[in-house]
């Protein structure tokens, strides 16, 4: 069956990754062109040896590539500000496009949680990468006990956060934040990044809290396992680092709250961990593995449905 084919503007570290697991691992999706803006970009020149049409006028240079009408979905790997205007050109050009950075002009999508939903969508938002590795996990005790607060914590390696990351980091928070409530199911979220500068470069670390309803704490630890399965069938180096943990707080011992009062419930700790593939970065990029992944995954059931592709 024909495969489909894809551009990909931004050749970053997030766009050269994704460029190579299209290239090695799918059997929907083909190359179509790879585009930035820089001429001297390592990934336009990985791109062109690896045979894929490359620009570096951006998406308007993307345009006048031959390619240009045979590609039906684009990845966006470039910034929250330039997403506006590539936005724009693929709505009007009628190309779907998968939003890779934290503008979510289209729905929230994580694949584990809410890939389904959206599939009908011209543009899909992937969140960010404490997004992809976080949600999946409040979701899983939302779907237990109503969660009134999640609070997640995303710390990577610096040499992993390359300019795009580091020009988002406002926009990451924020995105990660509404996510949290709208995908998750919190009823208030809040998200924090940490650029860990260790040498070694440390693996991407995860960690989630939860303040939630009363309920069975083993059906709760169960929703969590049972997700943690989902997640690793497209990132299998997603983990929990430790077992989960649990306090309870009743009215003799309520959580008290800064600017919230006083929580009775269950507090949930979970303790995460992302390796990556290592298809182009090394292994402590889980960050970017787990964006790519479920930006890959995305993308390949959107072909399924518009396009015929084999899924």
């Amino acid at each position: 069956m024909t495969k489909v084919k894809t551009a990909i503007i931004g050749p970053g570290n997030i766009g050269t990754d994704l460029m190579i697991k299209i290239m090695r691992t799918s059997d929907t999706l083909e190359m179509g062109a790879m585009v930035g803006v820089d001429p001297t970009s390592d990934g336009l020149a990985r791109a062109a040896r690896m045979g894929v049409a490359i620009s570096s006028d951006g998406i308007e240079g993307l345009q006048k590539l031959d390619v240009w009408k045979d590609i039906k979905i684009i990845f966006d790997a470039t910034s929250a500000y330039a997403h506006k205007h590539h936005d724009a050109v693929c709505r009007a050009a009628g190309k779907i496009i998968v939003d890779l950075t934290p503008a979510a002009l289209g729905p929230y999508t994580v694949p584990v949680v809410n890939m389904d939903q959206n599939l009908n969508e011209p543009n899909v938002n992937m969140v960010t990468c404490g997004g992809q590795a976080t949600i999946p996990i409040v979701a899983a005790v939302s779907r237990v006990a109503k969660v009134h607060y999640a609070e997640i914590i995303a710390s990577i390696s610096s040499k992993s956060a390359g300019p795009g990351t580091r020009a988002n980091i406002d926009e990451f928070t924020e995105t990660t934040r509404r996510a949290i409530e709208k995908v998750g199911g919190a009823g208030k979220g809040k998200a924090i990044i940490i650029l860990n500068p260790a040498e070694p470069p440390m693996l991407m670390r995860d960690t989630v809290f939860t303040l939630s309803e009363m309920a069975d704490e083993k059906e709760i630890e169960k929703s969590i396992m049972d997700m943690v399965k989902e997640v690793q069938s497209y990132v299998p180096g997603y983990r929990l680092k430790q077992k989960v943990q649990f306090e309870r707080f009743g009215a003799n011992n309520p959580l008290k709250i800064p600017g919230y009062g006083e929580f009775e419930g269950i507090k949930s700790s979970i303790y995460l961990e992302v390796e990556g593939a290592a298809h182009y970065l090394p292994a402590y990029a889980g960050n970017l593995d787990i964006m790519t992944s479920a930006a890959l995954g995305t993308a390949e059931k959107l072909a399924a449905l518009k396009f015929g592709a084999a899924a």
